[in-house]
């Protein structure tokens, strides 16, 4: 496992910056609002943090929302709009169908930030929006990353990832390699850009690649033998209460069970409430009762 306080070796182009990606759309303004504020909490120098923000159609009221943290803590805040590009929807049309159909296709936006960013920067955080940062960002993205092109923490449930059920499902992936949560990854951009997804899995079998876990898999899979382990702290994820004396520098809120939710039993959920703030946390809460009531009368 590596070691992320490991001296720092910024290249030119850095000049202290931290490269921060998310993607998101309308439905997560608020835990992208919140996960970018944790951020800038916890750093010494809020000014040094840049922003890029993959992002689906956002209305008026929660694009100023989001851009705020830019007025608030002086941080660089570029909103990529992907509706206005047309490069998603073009873009996935190329890559294997996918049975499951629980996420939103804008999960597979980090997959084309080479195309996306300046190409000047040469390393970037992809960060999922359903985070907590408790520690500043510095020891992580200024690590030494060992020639690899992506470091990453393990997924904790990787076993029953990797080979499905009743774990022989699947051969694309091995149970004797590691396999990574794609939520938070340090990325070396140079060789980020060269990978072509979509050729990389044109070897595989079409009935393996309906299995696949969205862009979870296809990083793993293309990027196999090249990603490098991090301190599971870096990305604790599912962490209930009793987990908060592990001290997690990120704790990821992956499965259902969100710190915005009534019924959810996460960690540290009173203070993820302060960090959306109370005005956005009630808000948000509200806008999400709409949105289901008008999918049950949908239904209905």
């Amino acid at each position: 496992m590596s070691d992320p306080m490991a001296p720092a070796h910024p290249t030119p182009h850095d000049a202290g910056l931290i490269e921060i990606a998310m993607a998101f759309d309308d439905a997560f303004w608020a835990p992208t609002y919140a996960t970018m504020r944790s951020i800038c909490l916890t750093t010494h120098h809020p000014e040094r943090l840049r922003f890029h923000l993959l992002h689906r159609t956002l209305t008026a009221e929660h694009h100023d929302a989001i851009a705020s943290i830019g007025r608030d803590y002086g941080a660089a805040v570029d909103f990529i709009d992907i509706d206005a590009r047309s490069i998603l929807e073009e873009r996935i049309a190329a890559f294997p169908r996918i049975r499951l159909r629980r996420l939103n296709p804008i999960v597979y936006a980090r997959l084309f930030l080479g195309d996306l960013l300046d190409p000047a920067i040469g390393r970037v955080l992809y960060l999922d929006s359903d985070l907590f940062v408790r520690s500043a960002l510095d020891p992580l993205y200024f690590m030494d990353m060992k020639g690899h092109a992506i470091a990453a923490v393990l997924q904790p449930d990787r076993t029953h990832v990797i080979a499905g059920k009743d774990l022989r499902a699947r051969n694309a992936f091995s149970m004797a390699e590691p396999y990574f949560n794609a939520g938070v990854m340090l990325i070396d951009m140079p060789q980020y850009q060269q990978m072509d997804f979509a050729a990389a899995l044109a070897r595989l079998p079409a009935s393996e690649l309906a299995m696949f876990y969205y862009d979870q898999d296809m990083i793993n899979f293309c990027f196999r033998g090249r990603m490098l382990e991090l301190d599971p702290r870096w990305n604790l994820q599912n962490a209930e209460p009793a987990h908060e004396v592990f001290n997690p520098h990120i704790v990821h809120y992956s499965a259902n069970p969100k710190p915005w939710f009534t019924w959810s039993r996460v960690a540290f959920k009173r203070t993820y409430r302060h960090l959306m703030t109370n005005r956005y946390f009630y808000q948000y809460r509200r806008e999400r009762m709409v949105r289901m009531v008008r999918r049950w009368l949908r239904l209905a």
